[in-house]
């Protein structure tokens, strides 16, 4: 066998493990034998390029390449449910369909109703040759290549199936519930926002302009309607299980009844079983089966009349609240956790919440073993809602306290001016803060040392090799290269990773600080008024507070910082290291005040430049990227296809619509 016909059989073997794994839940190799083979099949298509093809199982470990997304009108408008939340109205709109099919037999299709980002993907010949956002219903985001880092969704299907020559299949991108627990806890260890829910972790990850980071992130997908010209029956239920057997993931809860009392009997079960699948839920879908009939019943402006969804209430039980702890995280903000007798909720045990904040507690008036309510809803971390009053007893234990004093160095507790946290203020020392200060120091928008971790940082930071993160340049190869250097070649890729950070632009640096309040957009507003290290150290409350966007907390902050003799210390340590402390001369000679005080709003596909370089240019130019319309936009920055709604919105307001070519003029 030549390596061409090697190539074409481990595409093959590979897309049907995927679906086996992905899919089926079926795996029929190891994940060793699987890496194997995908290793030899990457080793093969890296000596033949001329055999490129982009469908390749090779291909789902996505790009770091940055996407630009383009807008595709949809060919077949993608509409929106009616939506009701009770039985009443299930009742009638199932009367309504009576009526508008005059008598005529019919069954009715109960799916669950995923709670994910809508996709439509197009297939031509058993490939995938495009993935479309749902958007606003006439066009959405052409997302093809991070939807092809997900290994449910088949690029290529097999030879065996009977697919049309051309169809459109419509589902759910969404996030399991594994996958969003282990992303929210990165975001916490770095102090990043938490997604609510693993619909807004999904939307946000399949428009990552990244797919590297898409691939990452293990999303998953169900379909749910199949549409073409050529498409096997008049059923929509067959249709998927036709599909099923094409390689896509159905969901296998779907099911045909033939009477009002059958639906509502699929509402019950699925009301309580949905707590036990693996991805969220929100309700369920009814769907008239016959396409002829779904055709007779028609549209409305908004949505179908042969379908509604049912909306499932927030999910929310009762339990035993038994003790709160107190977590000091990376700034000092104190954040109280209640811990309470386990409960299941949307799929998982739930055994500690959040209690947000002290003024929180104290509405509540809790006590240590009240019976608390508990909601999820989709939230990843639980939150105590409200207190069973009538259930207290004589057993009630006492009132739950705040604490005055940081749990963890016993630094008395602040809280400032326009602040519901409580804060420890001892950033130089408190073990946490220094631990989460370098955590936050080698993030990716801060300086970038991705050849470190949370859990390197946490050993190194055990073993006393590190303080703060000025310890970082004064790291020994062997120190980290293990006693016998079997760690060595990890040690230089660190060390590598270290040595490059002194290169990362001084806003960057500016943020990597960590200055309490001081976050990635005030960081670059200060670095790019005060345009060096010292001259922001040295300056007054009034000057920071002439800038947009910096208020008295985050000034005032700014200056307590620097007035700290620990902190002017690892400033001068970063600096001996070569670390940047200025702005650059090619970056000054960019800066400059054309777009001052202007808030501006980018919409559209660009010919000349990447939207991000965009928004990079205004910042440059002293003006300010706003994402949404309001009275207080400057003007739209506008390419090709922009948004109906935005437009429509601009005009409606009177803002200015300022084409590429204009705006390049404009800050010539």
């Amino acid at each position: 066998m030549d390596e061409r016909q090697t190539i074409e059989q481990l595409r093959a073997e590979l897309h049907k493990h995927n679906y086996q794994y992905y899919v089926l839940n079926q795996p029929l190799i190891s994940d060793l034998e699987f890496d194997q083979k995908m290793r030899l099949l990457q080793e093969l298509e890296q000596k033949h390029p001329e055999l490129y093809d982009p469908n390749s199982p090779s291909q789902r470990v996505g790009s770091d390449l940055n996407n630009e997304f383009r807008q595709v009108v949809h060919k077949r408008p993608m509409l929106s449910l009616a939506n009701t939340y009770n039985r009443d109205e299930v009742r009638e709109w199932y009367q309504r369909v009576e009526e508008g099919l005059r008598g005529q037999s019919f069954q009715m299709c109960c799916e669950m109703k995923f709670d994910g980002l809508s996709i439509s993907l197009h297939y031509e010949q058993g490939r995938l040759v495009r993935a479309v956002t749902r958007g606003d219903g006439v066009q959405g985001d052409d997302v093809t290549e991070n939807v092809k880092t997900i290994h449910s969704i088949p690029l290529v299907l097999s030879r065996e199936t009977d697919y049309p020559e051309e169809f459109e299949i419509r589902g759910e991108v969404l996030m399991p519930w594994s996958s969003f627990d282990a992303l929210n806890v990165e975001r916490a260890a770095a102090e990043e926002p938490l997604f609510a829910n693993p619909r807004n972790a999904a939307s946000g990850t399949l428009k990552s302009k990244n797919s590297a980071v898409v691939a990452q992130r293990k999303l998953d997908s169900y379909l749910y309607y199949l549409l073409g010209d050529d498409i096997p029956t008049d059923s929509h239920y067959a249709n998927l299980q036709k599909a099923r057997e094409w390689g896509f993931k159905i969901g296998p809860q779907m099911k045909l009844v033939s009477s009002l009392q059958e639906i509502y009997d699929y509402i019950d079960y699925w009301d309580v079983e949905r707590k036990n699948l693996p991805v969220a839920t929100d309700g369920i879908v009814l769907k008239v089966d016959s396409l002829a009939q779904q055709r007779s019943l028609g549209l409305t402006a908004k949505s179908p009349r042969w379908a509604i969804a049912y909306k499932f209430m927030a999910e929310k039980q009762t339990t035993i609240l038994r003790e709160v702890t107190f977590q000091v995280g990376r700034t000092g903000a104190i954040t109280p956790v209640a811990n309470m007798d386990p409960v299941q909720l949307s799929g998982t045990v739930v055994r500690r919440a959040t209690l947000n904040n002290e003024d929180f507690i104290r509405k509540l008036d809790l006590h240590i073993g009240d019976h608390v309510y508990v909601e999820k809803g989709g939230e990843i971390i639980p939150k105590i809602v409200d207190v069973d009053l009538d259930a207290r007893d004589e057993n009630l234990g006492p009132r739950v306290e705040f604490i005055t004093c940081c749990p963890e160095c016993g630094t008395p507790l602040v809280r400032y001016e326009g602040e519901a946290a409580n804060y420890c203020p001892n950033d130089t020392s408190c073990p946490p803060q220094l631990k989460g200060r370098i955590e936050h120091f080698i993030s990716r928008k801060a300086m970038n040392i991705e050849s470190l971790g949370p859990e390197t940082i946490a050993e190194y930071f055990r073993r006393g090799i590190i303080r703060d993160p000025a310890d970082l340049f004064e790291i020994r190869r062997e120190q980290i290269s293990g006693a016998r250097g079997q760690k060595d070649r990890s040690a230089s890729k660190i060390l590598l990773g270290i040595q490059q950070s002194t290169q990362v632009p001084f806003e960057r640096v500016l943020y990597a600080l960590g200055i309490r309040f001081v976050g990635e957009t005030a960081a670059k507003t200060l670095a790019r008024n005060f345009k060096s290290i010292d001259a922001l150290a040295h300056a007054s409350l009034e000057e920071l507070l002439q800038l947009n966007g910096i208020g008295t907390v985050i000034a005032q902050s700014v200056i307590t910082w620097f007035a700290n003799p620990q902190n002017q210390w690892f400033v001068e340590r970063l600096r001996s290291h070569g670390v940047q402390m200025e702005l650059s001369e090619s970056e000054l000679a960019e800066h400059t005040d054309k777009l001052q005080s202007k808030s501006i709003v980018i919409s559209g596909v660009f010919a000349h430049h990447s939207r991000d370089e965009y928004k990079a240019l205004i910042e440059k130019h002293g003006g300010k990227n706003v994402g949404s319309i309001s009275a207080k936009t400057s003007f739209i920055l506008a390419g090709e296809n922009m948004g109906p709604a935005k437009l429509e919105k601009a005009q409606k307001l009177g803002i200015p619509i300022v084409g590429e070519d204009d705006f390049l003029k404009m800050i010539e």
